[in-house]
C-alpha cells in the first residue's frame, strides 16, 4: 500500500492525478499505474486500470486470480468493474471515495445513476437494431472453440 500511496503523490508533480495502484502476488509487485487522465486525453486512464492493464500484458494473461490489487483511493465504479473482470481476489484502498469527493473527484452521480432504470438516466439512450445484433451472440453461442471469460 505505501508504494501506491507513493505513486500517488509522485504522480501529483508528473501531471497527474493523486492516485496509484500496485498489483502484487505473495508480497511481489507485479505491475504498477497512475492517474493518467488529462497526461494522455484518456478518460479510462485510471490508477487501477492502468495497473490491470500493464500485469496482463506482463503476465500475458486477462484473468489475475492469485493476485491483489493495492490502490491510494476507493476505486470508482469504472475501475471496481475492471477489477471484478480481472478476477483479481482482494483489493485493498486508502483513501476512500468522500476523502476523494472532497477534493473534487466525485463519482456518486454515477453510482446514483446505475440505480436508475435506462430510461430515467441523464444520459439518454435507447435500443437499436436488436434482432441484427442478437446475431452476434448467437454466433458466440454456438461457437466451439470460444475463450471464456
Amino acid at each position: 500500500m505505501r508504494k501506491a500511496i507513493e505513486l500517488s503523490k509522485e504522480n501529483i508533480e508528473n501531471g497527474g492525478g493523486p492516485f496509484g495502484a500496485v498489483i502484487a502476488k505473495d508480497g511481489e509487485i507485479v505491475a504498477t499505474g497512475v492517474n493518467r487522465v488529462t497526461a494522455s486525453c484518456d478518460p479510462t486512464a485510471h490508477a487501477e486500470v492502468s495497473a490491470i492493464r500493464a500485469a496482463t500484458s506482463q503476465l500475458n494473461t486477462f484473468n489475475l486470480s492469485g493476485y491483489e490489487i493495492y490502490t491510494s483511493c476507493e476505486p470508482c465504479p469504472m475501475c471496481l468493474g475492471a477489477i471484478y473482470w480481472a478476477r483479481l481476489d482482494k483489493m485493498y484502498y486508502a483513501n476512500n471515495k468522500t476523502d476523494a469527493k472532497n477534493i473534487g473527484f466525485d463519482d456518486s452521480f454515477i453510482y446514483d445513476e446505475l440505480d436508475l432504470k435506462p430510461s430515467e438516466r441523464k444520459l439518454p439512450s435507447e435500443v437499436l437494431l436488436r434482432d441484427e445484433a442478437i446475431k452476434a451472440f448467437e454466433r458466440w453461442t454456438d461457437k466451439d472453440d470460444k475463450v471464456e471469460y
